[in-house]
């Protein structure tokens, strides 16, 4: 179960907002039937990229064993 305050990945890609499967976001809140979440992506220094309002479909827990991985944004036009 996704709970508030959770760290989840991206399953599927989002290009609008130039995030991909993969990229991790945290639960700002959860909608009290479960059915969709507020998930906030930002940068290393900080800095809001999106938040989006995301199904179960859209994101999975972190796994114990998984290892994060580092990628630059493309610059926004």
């Amino acid at each position: 179960m996704i709970r508030e305050l959770d760290t989840v990945a991206l399953t599927r890609n989002f290009p609008k907002h130039n995030l991909t499967t993969g990229d991790v976001g945290a639960v700002v809140h959860r909608y009290p039937d479960g059915t969709a979440f507020e998930v906030e992506f930002v940068t290393a220094s900080g800095e809001t990229v999106a938040v989006l309002t995301l199904t179960p479909k859209d994101v999975r827990p972190l796994l114990g064993r998984e290892i994060l991985h580092v990628r630059e944004l493309p610059v926004a036009a």
